[in-house]
């Protein structure tokens, strides 16, 4: 489950992309998807100017974003889910329960490996 949390005054459709973005930033860090993989991703807005508020009938102006100023957004939230996805396999550690263990990935051979088979720009 990816949850992207923005202050940008975005419109429901336009935090739909985003969500999609998120999911696209999960394929980035190689995963794949199959039937029942649970991969769900969820945007919303925290931006009182993009708001409409419970029982609200009277119009009023919003103020939001244009669909073409959304890009940057786009980028950020691909970077983002990258970025938590990594730090979250790189900062586990090692858990044990009734069932068995899995391990915590060790960062010094990791690195080792990454340096020896890393090709070379």
């Amino acid at each position: 489950m990816i949850v992207v949390a923005t202050d940008a005054p975005l419109e429901a459709r336009d935090l739909k992309r985003l969500a999609a973005r998120a999911v696209f930033g999960l394929a980035r860090t190689g995963s794949s998807y199959s039937n029942g993989s649970g991969d769900y991703a969820i945007a919303f807005s925290t931006s009182p100017e993009a708001r409409t508020r419970h029982g609200e009938t009277a119009a009023r102006p919003r103020a939001v974003l244009p669909a073409e100023a959304v890009s940057p957004l786009f980028e950020a939230v691909l970077e983002a889910t990258e970025e938590a996805v990594y730090n979250s396999l790189l900062r586990a550690t090692t858990v044990t329960s009734r069932f068995g263990s899995a391990e915590g990935i060790p960062i010094d051979r990791l690195t080792e490996v990454l340096r020896r088979y890393r090709p070379t720009p």
